[in-house]
């Protein structure tokens, strides 16, 4: 009995066909996007717990150096192998740009050292026999030579000119990630340098492993690699990749919601006769209930195929992001998972259910003779609209309430959430109201019908809208938040590096260097920076010294400070904290601080300073103090500031003759900011893609619904040509109604955008990382967006009525009735 009943629901798609591709396409895009960032996650977890990091098992233990622009001395490593450390195999890493400005990593290995691992499955199986035959090979993964069309033989060209290779595709996949295995060798003849980046050892007893701790100089740490390291690590960027994938999936439930009442709607007068000839409202609803799981179930399919595209396509960007971050090496190839596949339906089912159940409900709740009498899709409109400014403002309340709690970034994340749907809600009720106010209003008797029209419209493009609304101010919340997070790291970066040359030496050599450097003509003066990290119940924290020169209070970039603070930091018991120490630890200037052993008790908190670039709690004192309680510890950096910036690559070469430096001790403060502002370009620019795809989604979803509206609207439409309005007028209408829409939209978007964005930086990015910034307005990237939206959305309005014009009046009048 159920399948004539369906077969009779279903009939109606024959007549409207583009009705069902938008309630597929509203769904399959929202799951595509949740699905897309779903897998990348699950994939990046899977290959923290796999050891897809190049330095994870067999080889768990790490030998760094603490500061991360150092390197470890090879003459520590021979020393090493010398005390019977045999599991222990050296590593180096170098960046070169190709000919078309890829950034590229290259891991120099040692080959020979590599055959003590040989007993168990690890790179050294491939890299070993490999190498050691053509130290000039360069090994690299099937995905990155896929992704790059590289083919085993080829070359890579350098920007210098200068060519590597050949390459060799490990094709049996035993490698993987954006990293490429090359000679210790042939990284040294593109740089001269002999330190090492790490030392990775195998498993050990634990005597050996203290006894290689005891052995490590200053300057180096020990650390055992672990799922859990880098999964804590990483948490917070594979936190907002699923935030905005949530956010795509509400906008593409709006457009399905949307998409299935304006079904139901149509199919009111279908639904009267049924019941009439006595079918029971629980064989509709079995019969709807099939539809709409057959709808699910091909939305859910398509949404995986074309989110794990998806996620291949942004894996790369990725990939590279987490390893500049973070040195994970993740791989660049997603496969189907059952877990991600699963969670995905089921949210898509529970979204579905939850859409359908009211526009369900009240076609089978209402009389059947009134649902078979005529068909009007502006019956319930304002109804439902007046229901949803309340649930708007209970939304509106909750959030307000969460708000006065105490801040976490759970707490943070559901008040967007909240904010986000009241806002939603609330919009087309506004809308509404205003558009039926100024259809009895107005004096023109045109402009009376236009927004008398455009209010009658809302039926079937008010979800529409309030997804499209909410695509524009998530695009500009994160335009807003990225520009300002930029803005931040640029002004910071340019401030603390206000020495031109920064030289990494070691303790024995930095006075005679120092020395050496302030005999030198091009040299005004050189600064001195001591570092030491501290362990302490609350974490690590890093005590970091500074001398009382103007040049160093101007590079300290102050958020709050007691009166006269570098007089009594170097005159006092006092010392400055981080932003991130000083939020998380919930201290203010003129506190004080018991740290422990080796620092003791009675310090004075007489400032607080910005810091992004430290994973660490910091500490700043002067050199005096410093020196008094870590005498003959610590890692040490000099600054050289010149009296011309232009004989910066002269003293740099001076000094590696003079004292025979690696390349890597010393840094000029250009290409420090330089190389720190293209990973954080690369790294947000996989959050702009996200909101840019949103963005389409939500003017994919308006330009179907109005399609499908204006189908059902073709006697309204035939009926005011045959009155005389003209076709130019009615497409001129139909692309100002939704200009209109789009206006009301990007006003309430832009507001909205950036309250987004200060809750983004007040609660959840302080709560995680303890930073604060300044919001930075972007018009000018406002109004791009506005603009591209606005085109798109006229033409949308525009060719649904540009379909009716090819008719007669006469014709299309005949064809509605």
């Amino acid at each position: 009995m159920l399948w004539p009943i369906a077969k009779a629901l279903l009939g109606h798609y024959r007549r409207h066909p583009l009705q069902i591709f938008l309630v597929w396409v509203g769904l399959t895009l929202g799951v595509s996007l949740f699905v897309g960032v779903t897998a990348i996650n699950h994939h990046a977890t899977q290959a923290y717990a796999s050891g897809e990091k190049l330095f994870s098992n067999p080889v768990p233990f790490r030998i760094r150096p603490k500061h991360s622009e150092s390197k470890i001395p090879q003459g520590f490593y021979i020393h090493l192998r010398r005390e019977g450390f045999k599991q222990c195999v050296p590593f180096d890493t170098q960046k070169v740009i190709t000919n078309n400005g890829t950034e590229l990593t290259l891991v120099g290995v040692d080959p020979i050292a590599l055959l003590q691992l040989k007993t168990v499955v690890t790179i050294a199986d491939i890299a070993s026999q490999v190498l050691i035959k053509n130290p000039t090979s360069i090994l690299v993964s099937h995905e990155l030579a896929k992704l790059k069309k590289w083919n085993t033989g080829d070359f890579i060209t350098l920007d210098t000119g200068r060519k590597i290779g050949p390459i060799l595709v490990d094709d049996s996949e035993r490698i993987r990630g954006v990293r490429i295995l090359a000679d210790m060798s042939l990284l040294r003849s593109l740089k001269k340098s002999s330190g090492l980046m790490v030392i990775a050892c195998g498993q050990m007893s634990s005597d050996k492993v203290e006894l290689l701790r005891k052995m490590l100089p200053n300057g180096m740490t020990l650390s055992r690699s672990s799922q859990a390291e880098l999964e804590s690590l990483t948490q917070a960027f594979h936190t907002n990749l699923s935030a905005m994938s949530m956010l795509s999936f509400l906008v593409g439930l709006f457009i399905f919601y949307q998409a299935i009442s304006l079904s139901l709607a149509q199919r009111q007068p279908l639904v009267g006769i049924l019941r009439q000839v006595g079918v029971s409202g629980w064989q509709l609803t079995m019969a709807l209930c099939i539809e709409l799981f057959v709808l699910v179930f091909i939305s859910w399919l398509g949404g995986n195929l074309l989110g794990l595209v998806l996620a291949n396509q942004l894996i790369p960007a990725v990939s590279q992001s987490l390893s500049d971050l973070y040195d994970a090496n993740v791989g660049l190839s997603i496969e189907w998972a059952w877990q991600w596949s699963m969670y995905s339906f089921m949210l898509a089912l529970g979204g579905a259910l939850a859409s359908c159940a009211w526009p369900l409900v009240r076609l089978l709740k209402t009389q059947p003779i009134r649902l078979s009498a005529r068909l009007s899709l502006m019956r319930y409109t304002g109804i439902e609209f007046t229901w949803q400014a309340f649930a708007a403002c209970a939304l509106c309340v909750s959030a307000i309430a969460i708000y006065q709690a105490p801040k976490t970034q759970t707490s943070g994340y559901a008040i967007i959430v909240l904010m986000l749907l009241s806002v939603a809600l609330i919009t087309p009720f506004i809308i509404w109201k205003i558009f039926t106010a100024l259809s009895y209003s107005l004096r023109w008797v045109k402009a009376r019908w236009f927004f008398s029209d455009a209010a009658a419209s809302m039926s079937y493009r008010g979800v529409a809208n309030m997804a499209f609304m909410l695509a524009m101010a998530a695009n500009m919340g994160i335009e807003t938040m990225v520009g300002s997070f930029r803005d931040t790291t640029d002004q910071w970066l340019t401030q603390r590096l206000a020495a031109d040359i920064y030289v990494y030496p070691s303790n024995s050599t930095a006075q005679r260097m120092s020395r050496w450097l302030e005999e030198q003509p091009e040299v005004d003066k050189v600064w001195w920076r001591w570092e030491e990290e501290i362990p302490t119940p609350q974490g690590m924290i890093q005590a970091v010294s500074t001398g009382d020169s103007v040049g160093e209070l101007n590079s300290l970039t102050v958020k709050i400070a007691v009166p006269n603070y570098w007089y009594h930091l170097h005159h006092s018991k006092g010392v400055m904290v981080s932003e991130s120490m000083a939020l998380k630890q919930d201290l203010r200037p003129g506190d004080y601080l018991d740290m422990g052993a080796p620092m003791g008790s009675g310090w004075q908190v007489i400032g607080v300073f910005y810091d992004y670039g430290n994973p660490y709690h910091q500490l700043l004192m002067s050199h005096e103090r410093w020196l008094a309680t870590f005498a003959g510890t610590g890692d040490v950096a000099l600054g050289a500031v010149l009296k011309d910036k232009e004989q910066s690559l002269m003293v740099q070469r001076k000094l590696q003759s003079t004292f025979r430096l690696n390349g890597e001790r010393i840094y000029d403060n250009s290409s420090i900011h330089e190389r720190a502002m293209n990973t954080f370009d690369r790294t947000f620019s996989i959050a702009d893609t996200l909101g840019n795809i949103t963005l389409v989604i939500a003017v994919f979803g308006i330009f179907f619904s109005t399609i499908a509206g204006e189908i059902s609207r073709q006697r309204n439409t035939s009926l005011m040509r045959c009155l005389g309005i003209s076709g130019t007028e009615l497409v001129i209408s139909g692309s100002l109604q939704l200009f209109v829409f789009g206006l009301i939209s990007a006003i309430i978007a832009m507001p909205l955008g950036l309250t987004l964005a200060q809750l983004m930086v007040d609660v959840v990015i302080k709560q995680s990382f303890g930073w604060t910034l300044e919001l930075h307005v972007v018009p000018w990237l406002y109004f791009k967006t506005c603009l591209w939206s606005m085109l798109a959305l006229m033409l949308a309005g525009a060719i649904p009525v540009l379909r009716m014009l090819r008719n007669t009046p006469i014709h299309s009048l005949r064809d509605a009735l």
